[in-house]
């Protein structure tokens, strides 16, 4: 599927994807500093991807970690600075919850620090219930991981 704002493209084509752009990025997060250039290829083959892309250049990035009928993890969404304040991510997660695979699923999750606003605008809100959330928690599992930088 793909969608048009204004002179970009939203699409969920895996053949569309830069993984040396995706990498570039992810690599340097909060939330994934330092992973492996194979651990993010296994990741996409493994998610229902989306890229934004501007004159064929990828510029933004998120996927859905799911199952296709119950569930979601929205994870990894970016946009590169240079192409931000345009509605871009708002505009790529809006696409993401359209898409067919993600109807009628019974829940669909994400973790943020610092884009709260964002997703609320998106329709997602905080846990109604986070006593019944567990966890097994990882902090910075790719610090000690200096392969393929």
């Amino acid at each position: 599927m793909q969608w048009q704002q204004q002179d970009y493209l939203i699409t969920d084509n895996p053949d569309d994807l830069d993984l040396d752009t995706i990498h570039g990025f992810l690599r340097q997060t909060y939330w994934a500093k330092g992973i492996p250039r194979a651990l993010v290829e296994k990741a996409l083959a493994n998610s229902l991807c989306f890229g934004v892309y501007r004159h064929g250049r990828q510029v933004g990035f998120a996927r859905a970690i799911t199952d296709r009928a119950t569930f979601a993890y929205l994870g990894d969404v970016f946009i590169l600075p240079d192409h931000r304040g345009r509605g871009l991510a708002k505009r790529l997660v809006a696409c993401i919850l359209e898409h067919p695979h993600l109807q009628g699923l019974r829940r669909i999750l994400l973790v943020t620090s610092d884009a709260h606003g964002l997703y609320r605008g998106c329709g997602f809100s905080a846990l109604k219930e986070p006593g019944k959330f567990m966890e097994i928690g990882r902090p910075n599992p790719y610090q000690a991981d200096h392969a393929d930088r």
